[in-house]
């Protein structure tokens, strides 16, 4: 037998279990977009742009955790009760958004975000298996649809939620008037960011309980295997010192000014460690006998691709807004916005379409989508209309979201009830570290760029070959110069930009190669009636689609 072992439920109560897991993946996928939108009020209060590269360990440290803890909890879900560690997973979230929000010094959010990272890295491949536990068939593919759709609709809840907070939540004035300004509860309740960590916490214990409420006696086979906890250590130094280097690059940080190389050094050092190990070892933390499956494989690396591409738009329409519109939280929110949004559209659509177009068919259509979008965000300038730009964005999310559901349906499918929990697990840490890898390469470019352009502000020689020639020789503080230096600085900001556009447009149609290779999966079991799951871990048929009539 493999597999959870199941008890008899009602529709109502797989209805309940499914929409507790859409929760949660929610919650951890509002968190993202909230952080993006409240992250410059963050740094300017607690770091200073000075500090950009450690502060970007706010963001770098949460992904990180959050891949690591992923594989852990896929093969914990493959052996162990899967509610219990969903609610120890969200447990473990909501102190890490309590401690962030308490946060008084950069290290201090950085550590809380870490442990904030491994709560939430456990969230999703969790809900994505149990959805795959609860259903087969076709209401299998509908039901991680929606496991889908909620992590995006989170996403696109997010930067409106980050921007009433930042709005709605300031609360210094009141300790002003009462005199307070300077007392503890202050200095734990105030600046507004603070509320973006808190409010997750609460949310992440009702889910819990709710969860714990609906499944009392879900119980799993425990297989003879245990954790790989070594190789779960040696795979995330490899992934942080990987990271660290492509954050440093172009600079002379670390120990004699050979950081990237040191840190580079060391991720291969313990990369090649953490395969010799996974392929020794009989319960790998990642598996590399799976990459065998060529549909497998092939989910994995569209999910990686995809992944970079995501980070490109989000922290592009991020800096475009900032930089090159100099527009604030109200414009973020209307641009990020529009990239969750559509991205939940195309993962809520893609459950219910690769019943009759497929998961290759579903994918190529994404993925094109999403490379036209780029393309359309590789044009834009200063000029660019903030909804030409939304709607650039929706084309890019609505073409990544169509592609969700084939690549995990492909990867579950692949693998094997038996290893649900580590097909979504390996499929999200594929995107993860996409998104990883590309905000590590975007910080440091973005960096070395700002400390390049910044010299206009000292050097009165380099000013002048950016000014027009009425204005050569003013100082600084004149605001024609101001006003003209702006302008330059967003032409650059544009074209910086454009450049890492095109080059994820070109990411996303590279992804159609290992999409095309999903064919084997081409669709999902065409039973004639949708199964469930019964006591005795056998198909039973018929009895739900009710539960998941979308």
């Amino acid at each position: 037998m493999s597999g959870p072992t199941l008890p008899e439920m009602t529709a109502s109560t797989r209805a309940v279990l499914l929409g507790a897991f859409s929760i949660g993946a929610m919650l951890v996928g509002a968190e993202l977009m909230i952080t993006a939108v409240a992250l410059p009020a963050v740094i300017n209060d607690i770091a200073g742009w000075t500090e950009l590269r450690r502060a970007t360990w706010i963001v770098n440290g949460y992904l990180l955790a959050y891949i690591a803890a992923m594989p852990l909890a896929g093969r914990a879900a493959d052996r162990y009760g899967l509610p219990r560690l969903l609610i120890g997973g969200l447990l473990i979230f909501a102190a890490g958004s309590l401690l962030a929000g308490a946060a008084q010094s950069l290290d201090w959010l950085i550590a809380a975000r870490v442990l904030q990272g491994f709560g939430g890295g456990t969230v999703v491949p969790l809900a994505t298996a149990g959805a795959g536990y609860l259903y087969q068939g076709h209401a299998r593919s509908r039901a991680l649809g929606l496991v889908g759709a909620a992590t995006f609709l989170g996403m696109a809840v997010g930067p409106f939620v980050g921007a009433f907070i930042l709005s709605g939540f300031e609360l210094a004035p009141a300790f002003a008037s009462a005199g307070q300004a300077s007392s503890t509860v202050a200095a734990v309740l105030v600046p507004a960011w603070r509320w973006v960590f808190y409010l997750g916490a609460p949310l992440a214990c009702v889910v819990a309980v709710i969860v714990w409420a609906a499944a009392p006696t879900w119980r799993a086979d425990h297989g003879p295997g245990r954790l790989d906890l070594i190789g779960a250590v040696l795979f995330t130094t490899a992934l942080a010192a990987g990271l660290l280097a492509l954050t440093w690059l172009g600079t002379d940080a670390g120990p004699g000014g050979n950081g990237v190389l040191i840190a580079a050094a060391v991720a291969v050092m313990a990369a090649l460690a953490a395969v010799v190990r996974f392929l020794r070892t009989a319960d790998p933390f990642l598996d590399l006998r799976a990459f065998r499956d060529r549909v497998f494989s092939s989910a994995i690396l569209v999910s990686l691709l995809t992944g970079y591409a995501l980070a490109t738009a989000i922290v592009g329409a991020a800096v475009f807004v900032d930089r090159v519109r100099y527009g604030g939280p109200e414009e973020q929110r209307v641009a990020l916005g529009a990239l969750a949004a559509a991205m939940a559209i195309g993962a809520l659509v893609s459950g219910f379409a690769v019943r009759r177009l497929g998961i290759v068919a579903i994918s190529v259509v994404g993925l094109l989508i999403g490379a036209g979008g780029l393309a359309f965000l590789a044009s834009a300038g200063p000029g660019t209309a903030l909804t030409a730009y939304a709607g650039g964005l929706a084309c890019f999310g609505l073409g990544f979201g169509l592609s969700v559901t084939p690549r995990s349906t492909a990867a579950m499918e692949a693998l094997g009830r038996a290893a649900y929990g580590t097909a979504a697990a390996a499929v999200t840490v594929a995107r993860m570290l996409g998104m990883g890898v590309g905000l590590a390469i975007l910080t440091g470019l973005g960096s070395n760029r700002i400390e390049a352009l910044s010299v206009v502000l000292t050097d009165q020689v380099a000013r002048d070959a950016v000014l027009p020639l009425d204005l050569q020789g003013r100082p600084l503080q004149d605001p024609f110069v101001v006003d003209a230096l702006e302008t330059w600085a967003a032409g650059e900001a544009a074209q910086i930009l454009a450049g890492l556009m095109a080059v994820a447009a070109l990411v996303m149609i590279v992804a159609v190669v290992p999409a095309l290779a999903m064919r084997r999966a081409t669709r999902v079991s065409d039973d004639s009636v949708s199964t469930t799951i019964g006591p005795d871990e056998r198909a039973a048929a018929g009895d739900d689609e009710p539960a998941l009539a979308l």
